[in-house]
């Protein structure tokens, strides 16, 4: 099989694209390398992938990169590129979620229309479609009410991949992802800044009081989400939760990691606008139609992701 990966330097699509190598899968990547975070952290993500025979990277931006060429000579699309992060989408930045998050995805989708090879379009869509749920878990049936606007402009993508779906029958599939985490997560998201502040002794910032609830998704299970939604016989257009079936208060992920590193200097601050109080996600549908399920507990992930930052962050 032939992929072709977006976002192939960043958290997940590094990741992905090194499980598709492993399988035996030629893989195209490319990415544009924004400076959302440090460069040098996407190099070293595909640094890997880069020693391997099947690997082709092209350093570009979707919504310039000429992608007719790409899209023709490939068996399946995953769709991870986009601009991340809930504070930054608002504002004056939000050009930056357009371009990335809604702009893109079309562009993509308009070359795929084409394509006569093509058998799935993979779609990284995220839970923050869903905002503050009527009730948890969430199911695909509920009514996204996102409440940021990266929320917006990643339901936005989504609905592009469902309205290409069903008119021009491109084999879509949008998943959500709730809270990634795992080795290679990005410098700004909270399991990397609790492990490096704690084994640097330094002080831990938390947004908020820590009750939150988050239903946290090993990066590995994310990985065999795409995988099986790649190969999975699935009607054109479908949406599915990846839900690591792990929701945990924020206070309760401190004392998993304190009792990795020790004794933490935890500093709360003011709650950010657009962060939702909890999610969770119901995963009876992909379980039903791909045969997924999360495998790694949150105990086992956060040890995993601890020690991949102890590598990367001692001084």
């Amino acid at each position: 099989m032939r992929c072709l990966v977006t976002g192939a330097a960043g958290f997940i699509g590094s990741t992905l694209s090194a499980r598709l190598l492993s399988e035996g899968h030629d893989v195209v990547g490319i990415d544009i390398f924004s400076d959302y975070y440090d460069i040098s952290i996407k190099r070293r993500n595909i640094a890997e992938s880069l020693q391997h025979e099947r690997f082709k990277l092209i350093e570009g931006d979707l919504n310039r990169a000429d992608l007719s060429p790409l899209v023709r000579d490939v068996d399946v699309i995953f769709h991870q590129a986009g601009q991340p992060g809930v504070r930054k989408s608002w504002g004056v930045d939000f050009g930056t979620y357009i371009d990335a998050n809604i702009r893109a995805t079309q562009r993509l989708l308009e070359a795929a229309k084409d394509s006569e090879r093509l058998s799935r379009f993979v779609y990284a869509s995220s839970s923050s479609v869903y905002g503050n749920a009527e009730r948890y878990p969430t199911t695909e049936e509920d009514v996204p009410r996102p409440v940021s606007p990266y929320g917006v402009s990643k339901l936005a993508a989504e609905h592009l991949c469902s309205l290409y779906a069903q008119n021009f029958g491109i084999p879509t599939v949008s998943l959500r992802y709730f809270t990634v985490y795992g080795p290679r997560q990005r410098t700004d998201m909270a399991f990397t800044r609790f492990i490096r502040a704690a084994i640097r002794r330094d002080s831990l910032h938390v947004y908020g009081d820590g009750t939150q609830l988050r239903d946290f998704t090993y990066i590995d299970d994310v990985v065999t989400a795409n995988t099986l939604a790649a190969a999975a016989d699935i009607p054109p257009g479908g949406v599915y939760n990846v839900a690591g079936g792990s929701t945990t208060s924020i206070r309760e992920v401190l004392e998993i990691v304190r009792e990795l590193a020790g004794d933490l200097e935890v500093e709360f601050e003011p709650s950010v606008a657009g962060d939702v109080f909890r999610t969770g996600g119901s995963t009876d549908r992909i379980r039903r139609d791909l045969g997924w399920s999360a495998t790694v507990t949150l105990r086992e992930g956060i040890t995993k992701q601890f020690e991949w930052g102890e590598a990367q962050f001692a001084v």
